[in-house]
């Protein structure tokens, strides 16, 4: 597991903006007409995220360059998310409060972004629509799994964010941010358990004791 290309992995949750100049990679391709079927699988995805309360799984991250890390991550709904990566890797990125919290342990640094500036902060609205300000490009279909792939509306050269579910029943089990540059950040979920209950201070990074156990001043 190579630590330094992993810096990059922001990507996990910070928009393609955020992480290079705008280019105008695959993934700025113009959208295809959906049918009615894509329609429809759009509208079983947006529901199903809709129903989603939390969840906790394991995940691996895969970089485009091979690099890799795996972790454990949290996702309540509305607003709180967290990923904690296994050691090696000393990050942790946590979602709450309307913002973004990416910490380096072993550098003893944090960035704190607003959350709507991360394609993943719009898994985490409390009414999701895959519609409006961000446009669904298309949607794919093999092997048991619905692909959704869609961009920021109006905006599609600073990348993409695909969503990957099982098709039955319909449950995430993936996603993929790329960025301005055509650079994919892949992030795949498993033994997942869902609807559980875990503790505030998971997520709540302005907690004293939070920041105490990170050592963080």
């Amino acid at each position: 597991m190579r630590r330094r290309p992993l810096l990059a992995l922001p990507a996990l949750l910070l928009a393609p903006s955020a992480l290079a100049p705008l280019a105008t990679p695959a993934a700025a391709q113009q959208p295809r007409p959906l049918s009615d079927r894509d329609r429809a699988d759009v509208a079983r995805a947006e529901a199903w995220l809709n129903r989603l309360s939390s969840l906790k799984a394991r995940f691996v991250q895969i970089a485009q360059n091979g690099a890799s890390a795996e972790g454990t991550g949290w996702i309540v709904r509305p607003g709180k998310m967290r990923f904690e990566y296994d050691p090696p890797e000393p990050l942790l990125l946590v979602a709450s409060h309307g913002q973004f919290f990416y910490f380096d342990r072993q550098l003893k640094q944090a960035t704190t972004l607003p959350l709507g500036a991360t394609p993943l902060g719009m898994l985490l609205r409390d009414d999701l629509k895959l519609a409006g300000d961000v446009t669904v490009s298309r949607v794919e279909r093999s092997a048991g799994l619905l692909r959704i792939t869609l961009f920021r509306t109006g905006r599609p050269a600073e990348g993409s964010l695909t969503l990957v579910f099982g098709q039955e029943p319909v449950e995430l089990k993936q996603w993929a941010v790329v960025d301005a540059q055509g650079q994919e950040t892949r992030v795949s979920l498993y033994q997942t358990e869902f609807g559980g209950r875990f503790p505030n201070m998971l997520f709540d990074f302005n907690d004293p004791r939070f920041r105490e156990e990170l050592g963080i001043p």
